[in-house]
């Protein structure tokens, strides 16, 4: 009997260790998991979308012209520059980074069918229409707009305007992102709109700029009238299309929410550009992602992902960067 005992214990009590110890490491590892204070967090959570593609574009890739008073580099096929690998990405069709010397411009010039932006990011850029002679325009107004840091002059084409963007500076160059947007529609309505966005709200956090007009495709005419986004406090597009920017510190991280929750579509696309403002002392990683760290300059095409994944956006430089999103289906 005692033998049988003995044989009991040896055979049942190991299983009994290795049930119990299953257990508790099953309990430990969702802890780890469910803990935010955890360090391991960060470490288990690095690739919070490995579903996704991340492609660097690199600045040395882009178009680059230097005209003496302009120097722009390209991110898309634009002018003279024609690069088949990069012809848009969703309805993002142009990414220019531009410096503008003082008392230097682009004279007017016609637009049609394109959703077109300017990013301010220093200097002052003037934009006026060309139906209304220079000193008669009334102050700033959506048809004149003195531009400065932090300003968003946007602009539909639809069936044809003519404007131009000029530095009326006498010493400072301005330096600005131009980018245009396809539209869910041709023949729409011109308009322009002007919004300033705070550096303070982007040091928190990603800052919606633009998003769709509500209504979308079918918007009434009382709809574009009214001219009111899907995203309060932002400047609508007729696109599937959202904009965000922050200014992130070092060894700081912020999260972009893919689709902003302003679309319906789920299957997206994510643009991000780090502009060259600190001297190349700037530099993000995404995504916690080793092969997806940008420079200066670069931006990276993040495909594959859904409305309402988490896109993390980490400082890895010495300086603050101003990151710049953009978000298509």
């Amino acid at each position: 009997m005692a033998y049988v005992r003995g044989f009991i214990l040896l055979t049942v009590f190991p299983i009994l260790i290795s049930l119990f110890s299953i257990a508790f490491y099953s309990y430990s590892s969702s802890s780890i998991l469910n803990n935010s204070s955890n360090s391991n967090t960060t470490i288990i959570m690095s690739k919070a979308l490995r579903h996704a593609k991340i492609t660097p574009h690199r600045s040395s890739a882009r178009g680059h012209s230097n005209h003496g008073w302009l120097d722009t580099y390209h991110s898309f096929s634009f002018a003279n520059w024609h690069n088949p690998n990069f012809t848009n990405f969703g309805s993002l069709r142009v990414l220019n980074e531009d410096r503008v010397k003082p008392n230097n411009g682009f004279p007017t010039h016609p637009h049609r069918d394109f959703e077109i932006f300017s990013y301010i990011l220093s200097g002052e850029l003037t934009h006026r229409d060309s139906m209304l002679k220079k000193g008669a325009e009334g102050g700033q107004s959506d048809k004149f707009y003195r531009m400065h840091r932090g300003d968003v002059q946007f602009t539909t084409g639809g069936t044809g305007i003519a404007h131009s963007e000029f530095n009326e500076h006498n010493k400072d160059t301005v330096h600005f992102l131009q980018i245009w947007a396809i539209p869910w529609a041709r023949g729409l309505t011109p308009r322009y709109h002007t919004k300033h966005f705070d550096d303070a709200e982007k040091c928190k956090g990603f800052v919606n700029i633009l998003s769709p007009l509500k209504g979308g495709v079918e918007a009434t005419s009382e709809q574009e009238k009214a001219a009111e986004p899907t995203i309060p406090g932002t400047i609508p597009i007729h696109a599937d299309f959202v904009m965000g920017a922050g200014i992130i510190a070092p060894s700081g991280k912020f999260e972009w929410t893919v689709g902003a929750k302003a679309t319906e579509a789920n299957k997206r696309k994510v643009y991000v550009h780090l502009p060259m403002t600190k001297g190349g002392k700037a530099k993000i990683k995404l995504d916690g992602r080793e092969d997806a760290i940008l420079l200066e300059g670069d931006g990276a095409f993040v495909d594959g992902v859904n409305a309402g994944d988490k896109l993390s956006v980490e400082n890895v430089g010495e300086a603050g960067a101003e990151v710049v999103v953009l978000d298509t289906a």
